[in-house]
């Protein structure tokens, strides 16, 4: 798989995406995320696939000086800005499929948005089995269906018209597992206990050109798109993506999640 198709970018995009897509997409999400997978007061947390790890400096807080949390990514640029942002969160880097922690080493798993990018699901799956404690839970959190999510359904058809469709598929990868049906069957195949269920969300963004500017420079597509055709996009955008946009120019959409609460 290529590293657009596995959410891999570089350092700078890794800065740009905590600046930026943070507030756009993922702030609105480790509470709700934390209170589905229960965790509390000295519980020993994972955060698979941590990004820049917005979900486990929501986890430290909650956890206390008697629980711990751990953060897991492969991306060195994720795990370099996660690190500056909360020293006391033990970051790692690793794979979804070989986790670097021992058997029934944490109580609670969470692994936001991340699912959709491992190259053998069911391998991720069944290492969060193998490092979760027995009467625990493990709480996985993907996008619903891209047509689900109206922005970027027609962020992605504009990207294709322009570019193709290797571009367009790099766009549209976060939404690669995106029904409640898909995510049951993956979770299935490390646990017997699975409930799924969808959370309402927003995609928030200042802006039009932030928009653009943030889906370019803060993710895969900024290996992908070079100066000119971002500058192509950026026009395009304002005709074909206008009706996002309200009267003050301010970005709003809906972008529902999908998340699986499995019980080891």
């Amino acid at each position: 798989m290529s590293r657009a198709m596995t959410g891999q970018v570089s350092a700078e995009a890794a800065e740009l995406y905590e600046r930026f897509f943070v507030p756009a997409l993922f702030d609105q999400w480790p509470s709700q995320v934390l209170d589905l997978a229960e965790v509390a007061d000295g519980d020993d947390v994972l955060d698979l696939a941590c990004g820049t790890g917005v979900l486990a400096r929501a986890a430290k807080r909650r956890v206390g000086p008697t629980g711990s949390v751990c953060g897991v990514d492969m991306n060195e640029g994720m795990l370099s800005v996660a690190s500056r942002a909360e020293p006391g969160v033990s970051w790692l880097p690793g794979r979804a499929e070989s986790l670097p922690l021992p058997d029934d080493g944490v109580d609670r798993v969470c692994c936001r948005f991340g699912l959709m990018f491992f190259s053998d699901r069911q391998a991720a799956v069944g290492e969060m089995a193998r490092v979760a404690r027995s009467g625990g839970s493990v709480c996985v959190v993907t996008w619903a269906g891209l047509s689900e999510t109206s922005g970027y359904a027609a962020m992605v058809q504009l990207v294709d018209d322009l570019f193709g469709t290797e571009i367009a598929r790099a766009l549209a990868a976060p939404f690669g597992i995106g029904t409640p049906a898909a995510l049951h069957d993956i979770m299935s195949t490390g646990f017997e206990h699975v409930a799924v269920r969808r959370l309402e969300g927003r995609a928030q963004f200042p802006s039009i050109d932030a928009w653009v500017a943030t889906d370019v420079h803060a993710w895969t597509l900024r290996d992908m798109i070079d100066d000119d055709q971002f500058a192509e996009l950026s026009a395009h955008a304002h005709v074909r993506l206008r009706e996002f946009a309200d009267a003050s120019g301010r970005v709003t959409f809906p972008a529902p999640a999908l998340v699986a609460v499995a019980r080891p």
